[in-house]
């Protein structure tokens, strides 16, 4: 018997698609026990309504910090940082040890390894996103017992980042297991063209604290296209976003109520619909700046505009390797032209965009939770 526990920590619902479709998958192992851990009741309730009749095949828990001294920091840094959810690892240290592998979708869970000496506990990471951003090859990516990933992209720059290439496994994108062929209704009565324009929270990445107005007033105000305004579910999360790579610490501007509520706005800051590849497959035209999101997007292509706000030299980089995909334009240029542009150039860009997407996503008639499941099985008993 094999013990698997998948975690779920996070204070937001977009990781769990990246993992949960191979626990489903894993779960149906004869010889797999599989525990679902969640930190927050919202993240158990989502993954609920994914797995259906599944469920009852799962050992579920929700885990919480223990400590007095804990639940202080984290009641006074939460508004700031994510304290709950790196201070969960060690309040549940001995819980993480009654597994043989912990299967995660992000890097934080390291820290059991690190600061806390984990080491019988395999640690697998999921990744989640596919995206070309530095952060997602960093050296801690060497660090994993296991990682599974999507395509050749991504094995290929973390095998050049320094990971082992005997411990990376190419699986496909579990979460198009779920949602690559979720195309809601549009929420419009008109036929315009529906743009999603869908910002990373960095301050020193996204186009929108330096752009995002501007973007926001022209798409909108146009008169012949409807904006789905679906940034990164961490941008509008807090007043103030901070992040460590890059470090930057920038308050986040509030969009005007009065655009937001026009008939060809929708707006959507933390529904379900973020993760679950509503926008992406609904939109014809994708505006964006550094989001892994673009992928998903471009499983279908799609004409796509690139916003440099930071006047970033790209060419030639692989952290901006997506900008690839269509024109790119910054804080100075005209939006509007830049989006005439954007659908007008598209069929020389289609066939970039095939090739980012092949590259980054490894597609077969094997699902890619199957794929992934099959692979740490086969991991786990090598390592007898």
């Amino acid at each position: 018997m094999r013990r698997i526990c998948f975690l779920f920590n996070h204070e937001q619902l977009h990781q769990v698609a990246h993992s949960l479709p191979i626990a489903m998958r894993m779960v149906e192992i004869e010889g797999a026990q599989v525990t679902l851990a969640f930190s927050d009741p919202r993240l158990e309730a989502h993954a609920r309504a994914i797995a259906g009749a599944m469920w009852s095949r799962f050992r579920v828990v929700q885990i919480g910090l223990r400590r007095r001294a804990s639940k202080i920091i984290s009641s006074t840094l939460q508004s700031v940082v994510p304290a709950r959810k790196i201070l969960l690892y060690r309040d549940n240290l001995d819980f993480f040890r009654g597994f043989d592998a912990l299967v995660v979708p992000e890097k934080t869970s390291l820290l059991l390894k690190t600061r806390y000496g984990l080491e019988d506990v395999k640690l697998i990471h999921t990744r989640h996103g596919a995206g070309d951003r530095a952060i997602g090859f960093n050296p801690q990516s060497r660090l994993f017992d296991l990682t599974l990933v999507s395509g050749p992209k991504i094995a290929r720059r973390l095998t050049e980042a320094g990971v082992d290439p005997a411990r990376i496994r190419m699986v496909g994108y579990p979460k198009f297991d779920l949602y690559a062929e979720n195309k809601p209704a549009s929420p419009f009565a008109n036929d315009w063209p529906i743009v999603l324009y869908a910002p990373h929270p960095s301050p020193k990445l996204s186009s929108y604290y330096l752009m995002g107005k501007q973007v926001i007033e022209q798409i909108a105000g146009a008169g012949r296209y409807n904006l789905i305004f679906a940034p990164h579910v961490m941008l509008m999360r807090r007043r103030w976003t901070l992040t460590i790579a890059p470090p930057a610490l920038a308050r986040v501007p509030q969009p005007d109520p009065a655009i937001m509520a026009q008939a060809n706005v929708l707006l959507d800051t933390g529904s379900p619909a973020l993760a679950d590849m509503s926008y992406t497959n609904l939109a014809d035209i994708y505006v964006g700046d550094v989001s892994s999101q673009i992928y998903e997007f471009l499983l279908h292509p799609r004409p796509c505009l690139n916003l440099n706000a930071h006047d970033v030299p790209w060419q030639g980089d692989p952290d901006y390797g997506h900008w690839r995909s269509g024109p790119v334009i910054g804080a100075q240029d005209d939006i509007l032209s830049g989006l005439l542009n954007a659908v007008a150039s598209w069929p020389e860009y289609s066939g970039v965009q095939r090739d980012l997407r092949d590259d980054t996503f490894s597609m077969t008639q094997q699902p890619a939770g199957v794929r992934a499941a099959q692979a740490i099985w086969t991991y786990l008993n090598a390592e007898k």
